[in-house]
């Protein structure tokens, strides 16, 4: 409490050189000061040196380091020598944060990379993850985020495989997801934190895609990620954790594996269980819904996890989704679909708990109106589906009164099904034709070039 104090009481010392009064609590006497009354000549001195541009070269970077690394060191010295006494140490790790504030000016300079690389200043930056100053660490996760923003390393691939490949080598995963857990989000900067540590994570997954498997095998990501989707209220860091977890498990079979073992299933049902029965309220929260059915469907591809969907009552929850005809609609189709597709207890299930009347309601094109699914590719997508669900249903029930009771459907109100099915059939024909015709078209053009 102590360093929290002496900390804030530094910022506001330096705050108030450029902020002669405040708005919200200044007097009337001092809200009407004269302009002149202000030292014009201290906020001058500020803004040139708010403006003054340095060129972003090799000696430059070496002038940022060594300064750095020079108050890391006073920083470490009186924190040995004043172990007790915050206040004694607390204006180095001022000037500390400073140096790494102007660190981040070489986010402007890509191609220096690998000659950050090579002064060898990637273990102090990322030592400081773990440093007892928690508004350190803050400094460190923004840094790393904005070195390896995606606009940055645009078009210089081979500086930030350097740069990333440093930073595993230097334990960055491991001690990201360390500082992500202590991290407190009643605090405005410490939750911008976990939203920069998460950003972070994505940008070095998106120049190194191995790491998405590296910092599940590693870390504690995942379960931190399952424990932030099971909150009830929506935030910005609840949307984006969703999101991660869905790039976590998209194209890593281990991931899913991983996260099933985990009561992942269980835990995706139970977040998207929240909107059965009511839409989200914004844009973001819409996508984050859509991300925890990315989740849901990415975990439904190894057949341990079909399962556990089953076993967890997953199929009974897609049903009441698709009945209340909310948002989710569609997507409780996709789950369904990716839920028996090649596999037999997750078909007999759907019928044993009368999901065959609002399959196909949705086969015969009664689907829910909303701004979304009035889009003609939403519609497409989930006729597409809907079809998909209906031959895995064919496919996983051979006999028995199971099979019976779906062939009937094909017999109700004059076989109106089967003229929906003929329909269909020749409209994808069709389209097939089309197809085949212009791709022997684009042979034969390519042989009249030769």
């Amino acid at each position: 409490m102590e360093l929290a104090n002496a900390w804030s009481v530094l910022k506001r010392k330096r705050n108030d050189a450029i902020e002669p009064f405040d708005n919200g609590t200044a007097s009337a006497a001092a809200a009407t000061t004269d302009v002149s009354s202000i030292d014009l000549s201290l906020l001058e001195a500020v803004e040139k040196s708010q403006t003054t541009v340095e060129v972003l070269d090799l000696k430059t970077l070496k002038k940022l380091v060594l300064a750095f690394e020079r108050r890391l060191r006073d920083n470490i010295e009186a924190r040995l020598k004043y172990p007790d006494q915050p206040d004694k140490f607390a204006d180095s790790e001022i000037e500390l944060h400073e140096e790494m504030q102007r660190l981040k000016t070489l986010a402007g300079g890509p191609e220096l990379y690998p000659d950050l690389v090579n002064l060898n200043v990637i273990p102090s930056i990322l030592g400081l993850l773990s440093h007892d100053n928690s508004d350190i660490a803050v400094d460190v996760v923004g840094l790393l985020q904005d070195l390896t923003d995606e606009d940055v390393l645009e078009d210089n691939d081979e500086p930030a495989r350097v740069l990333v490949d440093a930073l595993i080598e230097n334990n960055v995963l491991e001690l990201l997801v360390q500082n992500l857990t202590r991290l407190s989000e009643s605090d405005p900067d410490e939750m911008a934190a976990v939203y920069a540590t998460l950003s972070t994570l994505e940008n070095l997954i998106e120049v190194k895609p191995a790491v998405a498997e590296m910092v599940c095998e590693r870390t504690k990501l995942m379960r931190w990620l399952l424990g932030k989707i099971k909150v009830r209220e929506f935030d910005s860091n609840k949307q984006y954790a969703s999101e991660i977890l869905a790039i976590l498990l998209q194209n890593s079979a281990a991931n899913q594996r991983r996260l099933g073992q985990m009561n992942g299933v269980d835990v995706v049902l139970q977040a998207v269980a929240m909107y059965k029965s009511r839409d989200p309220k914004t844009a973001d929260e819409e996508e984050m819904v859509e991300n925890l059915f990315d989740c849901l469907c990415c975990l439904l591809m190894p057949l341990e996890n079909k399962e556990r969907f089953v076993r967890a009552e997953g199929v009974e929850l897609m049903i009441i989704i698709m009945k209340q005809k909310k948002l989710a609609y569609g997507s409780a189709i996709r789950a369904l679909d990716f839920a028996m597709t090649k596999y037999p207890p997750a078909c007999e299930r759907f019928v044993d708990v009368l999901g065959l009347k609002t399959a196909f309601a949705a086969f015969m094109g009664k689907i829910p109106m909303s701004k979304k699914n009035k889009k003609e590719r939403y519609q497409e997508e989930l006729e597409e589906r809907i079809i998909s669900l209906i031959a895995s249903l064919f496919g996983g029930i051979l006999r028995g009164s199971r099979r019976d009771r779906l062939l009937s459907k094909f017999v109700e109100n004059e076989c109106e099904k089967i003229d929906r099915l003929m329909e269909l059939y020749i409209r994808y024909s069709d389209r097939v034709k089309a197809e085949t015709e212009r791709m022997n078209q684009i042979k034969l053009d390519d042989l009249e070039v030769v």
